[in-house]
């Protein structure tokens, strides 16, 4: 009985600490690996108590079917918080692409998520993302998509590959959809500007159109940014849902 409970908690860890190891703000370089640790382990704890039905019956003993089992939970939990981090990821994306086609990409800076720089407005606008998804619980909606994991993805049958590779891509497609129409009055500003820009530099070319448009140019994207972040970050949370857990 001991062993099986010990077998128990093993797997709900190998499924919960894979997703807390990928999911956005659990996997981030800020938080310690002591932290993530010990807050995977008190999860699988807790949720253990609910999910003793559906673990203690499958487990196998034997290492020929222990083994397999264990890297099917790792799978398993992987996926559910790559599909929450590709979210994120598709924002920072757009952040980083919004910077950088209204003249705020030059000029690189330390991230305050990741380890790798990045500008000062795509990072404001990929840290606000993430703080309004822990703002609206979106780590309940991670746990219960684990516990709802085991009625999709039960212990006894194996990991689908094709229907895994079927739901990553999937979310990027949809993710990167939902980011280009909250980018998309960024996309067309730059467009409008640079197209401004090059039509008066060829009416004086003795002028440095391009060095004087700029602090102008970025003025104009900062008030275009102070006016339509609230909007950008509501629709952002509300495509959350149906692209990931909610699927």
């Amino acid at each position: 009985m001991v062993e099986g409970a010990v077998l128990a908690a093993f797997l709900a860890f190998c499924r919960i600490g894979a997703c807390f190891m990928l999911m956005p703000g659990m996997s981030s370089a800020r938080v310690p690996v002591n932290i993530r640790l010990f807050v995977a382990v008190a999860v699988s704890m807790a949720l253990l108590a609910h999910l003793w039905d559906a673990i203690l019956p499958a487990i196998d003993r034997r290492p020929a079917v222990l083994v397999p089992l264990i890297a099917s939970e790792l799978l398993i939990g992987s996926l559910i918080g790559l599909m929450a981090r590709f979210y994120l990821m598709a924002m920072q994306f757009i952040a980083s692409g919004i910077a950088m086609m209204v003249g705020y990409g030059g000029m690189p800076g330390v991230a305050i998520e990741e380890n790798d720089p990045q500008s000062p407005l795509g990072g404001i606008i990929s840290f606000s993302a993430l703080l309004v998804l822990f703002a609206l619980d979106f780590h309940h909606q991670i746990l219960f998509a684990l516990v709802r994991s085991y009625e999709m993805a039960p212990l006894s049958a194996a990991f689908d590959t094709q229907s895994a590779l079927a739901d990553l891509s999937d979310t990027l497609s949809e993710s990167f959809l939902v980011v280009l129409r909250l980018g998309s009055p960024f996309i067309a500003y730059a467009i409008l500007v640079n197209i401004g820009t090059g039509l008066v530099n060829k009416l004086a070319p003795q002028i440095p159109v391009y060095f004087i448009s700029l602090p102008f140019v970025i003025a104009g994207a900062l008030i275009l940014m102070y006016l339509s972040i609230g909007n950008m970050l509501s629709l952002f949370a509300d495509g959350f849902y149906p692209t990931t857990i909610g699927r």
